[in-house]
């Protein structure tokens, strides 16, 4: 919810074409509503979650999201910087957390 800021969106976005803007303007608050949506099911339908086939495929596959949102960030932000690498830990741990309650 703070790339805006954290990486000067307002400055940075003028630099690239419309149709760029555009869609990083589109596709930032899509996946802040997306994630959001799914902590939301992740708190309120815990049980079924855990209990159900198909709370332990969207566990899976939320966990495969982060776990490709990891592997990305290799191959696209190859840059030494705190944030970055702040960043990448964040979504590694991700990863885990999704995938640790199906392995349980």
């Amino acid at each position: 919810m703070f790339f805006w800021r954290l990486f000067d969106w307002k400055n940075e976005l003028k630099k690239i074409s419309f149709a760029n803007r555009a869609i990083i303007q589109i596709a930032n608050p899509r996946l802040i509503y997306f994630f959001i949506f799914v902590a939301f099911v992740c708190f309120i339908y815990t049980n079924e979650l855990l209990k159900t086939r198909l709370g332990n495929v969207f566990l899976i596959g939320i966990s495969i999201f982060w776990l490709g949102r990891t592997i990305e960030q290799f191959i696209f932000l190859r840059v030494k910087n705190r944030m970055i690498n702040i960043l990448t830990f964040i979504f590694a741990i991700g990863t885990i957390l999704f995938a640790l309650p199906v392995i349980l």
